[in-house]
C-alpha cells in the first residue's frame, strides 16, 4: 500500500528522534500512533536513500517490530541509530535532541502520527502579582458558571487544584491499529474520520452520535449515546481522530461505545486518548474532558509558581522526584511508573507534613502547658475496686497505673489514648481515674460522641457505682460516697436532649464546681458551659472527634486538664503513631474472665432463611438476638429510614410472633432509653438497630449478631457488632449477610470469619482502607491525606524520621530556609478546621 505522502521526502531527524524516544521509553512501542511497523510500511521505499548501508538497512526493514523481544528491539534500533548517523560518540554520550524534547518525553509530530503524549507548556502568568492562593477563576477557561461546581469538589485556589488529584487513570496507553483491536481491552487508534451523524436507537428512540473511523489497515464504529449537537458539528469528514476505551462486539463488528476522543487537528496536546488519562471526581455540570482542560491549562500557567518545600539534598537523599514534576506526573503520568513515583514522593510530603505537625503540637504541649497535679488516692481507689462485682484485669491494672503516674505530675499534663476491644473494661479504668480527680477536690468529664453513648456511659457509671455506700440516683444524676473521702461524689449527664430545668441546674452545679463529674456529647465543649476546676478530660471514641474538638474540652479548665482519649477501635501501631502521635498510648490488651470467642459465619443470601430459623431457635432456648441495619451513608435519617424499613419487614413478614424492638439516632432520648431497657430487661426478643449499636449497649442475654448489608462496613465496625453478644455464659453467634459483596468486600467478610483478635483485624482492615474508611468516618480529626495510604509504613517511618531530625535543629520551624515549609504546614493543620463539624 502507498501513501499519500509518498513523493515528499524522508523526515530523516524525526525518525533519528522517534528512535530514540522508543529507547529512552523501554521499547515499548509506543512512541509511535500504530506502532513503529506502521510507520516504516509507510517509508521502506525512501529508508534506504538516506543509509550508508543500504543492504542491512533491507534487513533490518524485513523484521517485525512488534514480534520482537526487548532485546531484539533494543539491538534493532542500536543498528538503526548506527546506519543513521545517530550512534553515541566516543565519550558516550548521546546526540543533543531538540529543546522541544528536552522537557520530557514526548511523542513525535510527523505528518504520519500526531502526537499523543505530551507535557503542557510553561507559560508566564499574566499577572506577576498573583499566588497559588489566588481564587481558582484565575485560571483559563474558569468562568463563573464553573466556579461554584469546582467548589463542591473543595476546590478554591489554584493550590486546591493543582492537588486535586486524580481517583485513578484509564490506560489508553496501547496504541494499535484498526486491525489490531482486541474486544473488552482499553487500548487507542489513530484514525481519519470518513463521516459522522446523528442516528436514532431502534425502538427506543434514543438519539446518539455515530462515526466511521478508518487507517491503512480497516475502518471501525464509534458512538456516543445521548444528543451532542456539538459533537456532530465537531466530527468533520477527512479530520484526524484519536479515539481510547473498550471496543465491543456489535452484530459480529467492532465498535467503541462512548470512547474518550481527541480531535487531533485541533489540538497539540491530547489529553483524552494515548496515554494513561486522568479520572477525576466529578459534580454536577462538570465533565471530565472540561476538568481536563482546565487542570491542563493550570499545568501550564501554575504549576512554575509551586514552590517546593523540600530540600534538593532530601530529595535526592530519599531518591524523590521534584514537587512539580510529581505533581504533573500524578496528573499525565508519562507511564505506569512515573505514576507510582510521583504517588510515592506526593505521600511522602503528606506523611511528612502529618509528623511534623502531630511533633511539633506534642513538643507545644510538653513545653507550654502546666496542668494539676492529682496526688495518689490509694485508699479512695481501693475502696471502688472493692465494691465492684469483678476484679479488673493485669492489663486494666497496667493502665490505670500508667494513668495515676501521668497525673501525679502537674506538668506537662497527661495526655494519652487508652485503647482496648469492645468489652475490654476501658470504662472502669477511666471512671477509677475520674473518682481519683473527684476525691483530690477537682472536675472530671467525659464527653461521646452521640447521645445513646453519653446516656450508656452515664448507666454504666451508675451501675459500676451502685456497690458504694448510699447512692441515690435522680434524674440526669447520681451521688455516691466512696470511703475514706467524706463528701458525696455527684455524677450528671449533659446532652442536647436534657430538661431545660435539669440543664440549668447541672450548668449551675458545674460551674460552682460542686458537680464532680459531668458526662455529654459535644455539648459539654459549648461557651456556656462552665467546668472551671477540669482536671481530666476523658473523650471517647476518639476518631469522631478529631483534635480541635478534644482541644476545647481540654481549654474548660482553668489549668490545662490531663486528656485521656479511648477508643474501642483497636489501631495498628503504625496508624496510631500517625493519628496520635502527639499521646501517649496504654492498651487493654487482655479481655476479662469469661469472654468467649464468638462463632462468626458469613451467610449466602440463598441461606438467608436459615439465619431466620436460627435465630428463632436462640429466641426458643431464651435467648436474644441483635439485628443491625447497613449505614448506606452518614446520615442519620437515612439510617432510622433503613431501620424502620427493616423493622416492619421484620415484625410482619419474618418474625410476626416475635417481640421487636427499634433502636435509631434520631429517636427521642426517653425512646430510645426505654427501648434498650426493654432488650435488657428481656422483654424484647429482637433489637432492630442502626449502627449505634456498636457502641454502648451490654445485653449478656443476647446470643445472636445478624449484619444485614455486613458489606457495607468495614473490619473494624464488624468486630464491634461482633462484641456485643458474647457476655454472658451463653455460646454466641455472629451472622454476617451480604446480597452482593464486591470481591472485596468478600475478602474482609472473610477475614472476619477467619480472625477473632481485633488488633490482628485492625492491621488487615488498614491494608485493605484508607484512614476515613478504617474508622467508618471522615471525622478523623486528620487533614484530608490524597495520596498516602496510611499502609504505606515504609514511608511513615521515613517521614517520623525526617520530622523528629528537622525538628531537634529548628523545633518552631523559624530558620528562613524553613519558611516555605512552615507555611505549608500552617496550610496542612488549617485542613483539619474546614472538616471537623
Amino acid at each position: 500500500m502507498t501513501s499519500r505522502s509518498t513523493t515528499a521526502s524522508f523526515p530523516f531527524d524525526s525518525f533519528q528522534k522517534i528512535l530514540r524516544l522508543e529507547r529512552e521509553r523501554g521499547y515499548k512501542d509506543t512512541t509511535v500512533v500504530g506502532g513503529l511497523d506502521s510507520l516504516l510500511h509507510r517509508w521502506a521505499s525512501h529508508i534506504g536513500e538516506k543509509t550508508t548501508d543500504p543492504l542491512l538497512a533491507t534487513e533490518l526493514l524485513r523484521k517485525t517490530y512488534t514480534r520482537m523481544a526487548p532485546g531484539q528491539r533494543k539491538e534493532w534500533i542500536g543498528k538503526w541509530l548506527a546506519l543513521l548517523g545517530g550512534a553515541e560518540n566516543a565519550t558516550g554520550q548521546q546526540p543533543d535532541i531538540s529543546p522541544a524534547l528536552e522537557k520530557g518525553p514526548k511523542t513525535v509530530r510527523t505528518n504520519l502520527s500526531p502526537p499523543l503524549k505530551s507535557r503542557p507548556t510553561k507559560r508566564t502568568i499574566s499577572s506577576p502579582g498573583q499566588s497559588l492562593e489566588s481564587p481558582v477563576n484565575k485560571v483559563s477557561g474558569v468562568d463563573s458558571r464553573l466556579t461554584p461546581r469546582l467548589e463542591r469538589l473543595g476546590v478554591k485556589t489554584v493550590r486546591d487544584l493543582l492537588y486535586l488529584f486524580p481517583r485513578r487513570h484509564n490506560d489508553y496507553s496501547r496504541v494499535v491499529n484498526i486491525a489490531d483491536l482486541v474486544p473488552g481491552e482499553e487500548q487507542t487508534v489513530s484514525a481519519t474520520l470518513w463521516e459522522a451523524r446523528e442516528i436514532v436507537l431502534g425502538q427506543s428512540k434514543r438519539k446518539a452520535t455515530e462515526a466511521v473511523l478508518s487507517d491503512e489497515t480497516g475502518n471501525v464504529r464509534a458512538i456516543w449515546f445521548g444528543r451532542q449537537p456539538y459533537l456532530v458539528r465537531s466530527l468533520r469528514t477527512n479530520s484526524r481522530i484519536a479515539v481510547s476505551g473498550k471496543v465491543e462486539l456489535f452484530k459480529n463488528q467492532m465498535e467503541f461505545q462512548s470512547p474518550d476522543y481527541d480531535l487531533l487537528d485541533r489540538v497539540d496536546s491530547p489529553l483524552n486518548t494515548g496515554r494513561l488519562v486522568p479520572v477525576y471526581p466529578l459534580t454536577e455540570g462538570l465533565t471530565s474532558r472540561n476538568l481536563r482542560r482546565i487542570m491542563w491549562r493550570a499545568m501550564e500557567q501554575w504549576l512554575p509558581l509551586l514552590h517546593d518545600f523540600q530540600s534538593h539534598e532530601v530529595r535526592e537523599r530519599l531518591g524523590m522526584m521534584a514537587l512539580t514534576d510529581a505533581v504533573m506526573q500524578a496528573h499525565y503520568p508519562d507511564d505506569q511508573a512515573s505514576k507510582d513515583a510521583a504517588r510515592r514522593c506526593l505521600a511522602f510530603d503528606e506523611l511528612f507534613l502529618l509528623q511534623l505537625a502531630v511533633l511539633m503540637r506534642h513538643n507545644q504541649w510538653q513545653e507550654g502547658e502546666q496542668g494539676t497535679a492529682i496526688p495518689e488516692q490509694s485508699a479512695v481507689l481501693s475502696s471502688f475496686l472493692a465494691s465492684l462485682p469483678f476484679s479488673l484485669t493485669q492489663a486494666q491494672e497496667r493502665c490505670l497505673g500508667e494513668i495515676l503516674k501521668d497525673m501525679a505530675r502537674s506538668t506537662p499534663p497527661m495526655n494519652r489514648l487508652l485503647q482496648g476491644e469492645v468489652g475490654s473494661g476501658k470504662t472502669v479504668v477511666a471512671l477509677a481515674a475520674l473518682l481519683a480527680v473527684a476525691a483530690s477536690g477537682h472536675q472530671g468529664a467525659i464527653m461521646a460522641p452521640t447521645e445513646i453513648l453519653a446516656e450508656q456511659h452515664f448507666h454504666t457509671i451508675a451501675r459500676l457505682l451502685s456497690g458504694l455506700a448510699r447512692p441515690v440516683q435522680g434524674e440526669g444524676s447520681i451521688t455516691v460516697y466512696v470511703q475514706p473521702h467524706p463528701q458525696p461524689i455527684s455524677v450528671g449527664l449533659l446532652t442536647g436532649s436534657t430538661k431545660a430545668s435539669i440543664r440549668s441546674e447541672l450548668l449551675q452545679r458545674a460551674s460552682e464546681r460542686t458537680l464532680d463529674i459531668i458526662v455529654g456529647t459535644h455539648a459539654l465543649i459549648q461557651e456556656e458551659v462552665e467546668i472551671p476546676n477540669l482536671a481530666l478530660a476523658v473523650a471517647d471514641e476518639q476518631h469522631r472527634f478529631g483534635v480541635l474538638q478534644r482541644a476545647a474540652l481540654r481549654e474548660k479548665a482553668e489549668l490545662s486538664a490531663h486528656v485521656l482519649v479511648m477508643s474501642a477501635t483497636p489501631i495498628p501501631r503504625t496508624l496510631a503513631l500517625t493519628l496520635y502521635g502527639d499521646l501517649d498510648i496504654s492498651t487493654i490488651d487482655q479481655l476479662p474472665a469469661g469472654r468467649q470467642q464468638i462463632v462468626t459465619r458469613c451467610v449466602s443470601p440463598e441461606r438467608r432463611g436459615k439465619a431466620y430459623d436460627f435465630v428463632r431457635q436462640q429466641v426458643g432456648q431464651g435467648r436474644q438476638t441483635f439485628v443491625v441495619c447497613p449505614l448506606i451513608e452518614e446520615s442519620e435519617v437515612v439510617e432510622a429510614r433503613a431501620a424502620t424499613q427493616e423493622y416492619k419487614r421484620l415484625s410482619h413478614e419474618v418474625f410476626p410472633d416475635l417481640r421487636l424492638g427499634l433502636l435509631h439516632g434520631r429517636m427521642a432520648s426517653r425512646d430510645k432509653e426505654n427501648v434498650m431497657r426493654q432488650f435488657r430487661d428481656g422483654e424484647l426478643d429482637v433489637l432492630v438497630s442502626t449502627p449505634v449499636v456498636e457502641v454502648g449497649i451490654d445485653v449478656a442475654n443476647a446470643t445472636v449478631m445478624l449484619v444485614e448489608g455486613a458489606d457495607r462496613f468495614g473490619l473494624a465496625q464488624l468486630h464491634q457488632f461482633r462484641g456485643r453478644v458474647g457476655r454472658g455464659e451463653h455460646k454466641s453467634y455472629c451472622l454476617l449477610l451480604a446480597d452482593d459483596p464486591s470481591p472485596e468486600a468478600e475478602e474482609r467478610l472473610q477475614a472476619v470469619e477467619r480472625i477473632h483478635d481485633g488488633f490482628q483485624l485492625a492491621e488487615v482492615d488498614l491494608s485493605l482502607r484508607g484512614p476515613g474508611d478504617f474508622f467508618g468516618t471522615r471525622q478523623s480529626g486528620l487533614p484530608t491525606l490524597r495520596m498516602a495510604r496510611l499502609s504505606d509504613q515504609d514511608l511513615l517511618k521515613m517521614a517520623r524520621a525526617e520530622a523528629e531530625t528537622l525538628l531537634k535543629s529548628d523545633p518552631n520551624l523559624q530558620d528562613p530556609t524553613h519558611q516555605e515549609l512552615a507555611a505549608q504546614v500552617s496550610r496542612f493543620i488549617g485542613q483539619v478546621s474546614g472538616e471537623i463539624s
